[in-house]
């Protein structure tokens, strides 16, 4: 359906073309007449401005040096009107080959007119079937949805852009985080191995307190006994 539309749209742009080159053709056909006419008109002059001169340079009584002189001016007129005559030919000319081509893209885009009717017909039956005023409504109704879908592709863009993002910021983030629980890591096993060292000089230091204690007790009860012995002298 999208490319019948698509094929329907080029077919009213194809039409378009097809008006504008018949008035083209139209115009371009007018101006030829024209300068036909305009051609027609100035060759009738020339004949008759020769004829004049004819007549004048037969029925003149004038003098060789006159004659002469009205023969150079007749032969630069001619000259001149021969070259004039020149250029306008190749105006005609060129006029004709830009009719020509008219012509054939005219015939071409007929050919494609002829092509793409059937698309036209289906969009006369839509818009007979459903709530469209004309088939410029359904091609305005399309381009909305074109550039509607065209809006939704880009935001669809957009918003895989942004979770391509944030699926790299939160790997960034997770190997931040593993590197930073990785150290705390190491810092607990060295902490617990500190711990350990820790109680195992606590455990020397309650030996050795006892140790310490235990002599203390001796000398206290050496020195009851030698106190009492002292005592028992006395």
């Amino acid at each position: 359906e999208e490319d019948s539309t698509n094929s329907f749209i080029c077919l009213l742009k194809k039409m378009q073309e097809m008006r504008l080159i018949d008035k083209v053709v139209e115009e371009t056909e007018e101006a030829f007449t024209g300068r036909m006419e305009s051609l027609t008109e100035q060759w009738r002059d020339l004949h008759a401005r020769r004829a004049q001169l004819k007549a004048h340079v037969v029925t003149s009584g004038s003098t060789v040096k006159e004659n002469e002189r009205l023969r150079t001016q007749a032969l630069k007129k001619a000259k001149e009107e021969k070259v004039e005559n020149s250029k306008k030919e190749t105006e005609l000319l060129r006029a004709r080959r830009e009719l020509e081509s008219l012509r054939k893209h005219h015939q071409k885009l007929s050919k494609k007119l002829l092509k793409y009717s059937l698309f036209k017909r289906y969009l006369e039956d839509v818009v007979e079937n459903s709530q469209f005023r004309d088939i410029d409504d359904v091609i305005t109704y399309y381009k909305a949805l074109v550039r509607t879908r065209k809006d939704l592709l880009q935001s669809q863009w957009w918003h895989r852009q942004l979770l391509e993002q944030g699926k790299i910021l939160q790997q960034q983030i997770r190997a931040e985080k593993e590197a930073e629980i990785l150290q705390c890591k190491e810092e607990l096993v060295q902490l617990q191995e500190s711990l350990e060292q820790a109680q195992r000089d606590i455990c020397q230091w309650e030996d050795l307190w006892a140790e310490a204690q235990g002599r203390a007790a001796r000398k206290a009860m050496e020195l009851k006994s030698l106190h009492m012995a002292i005592h028992s002298l006395f």
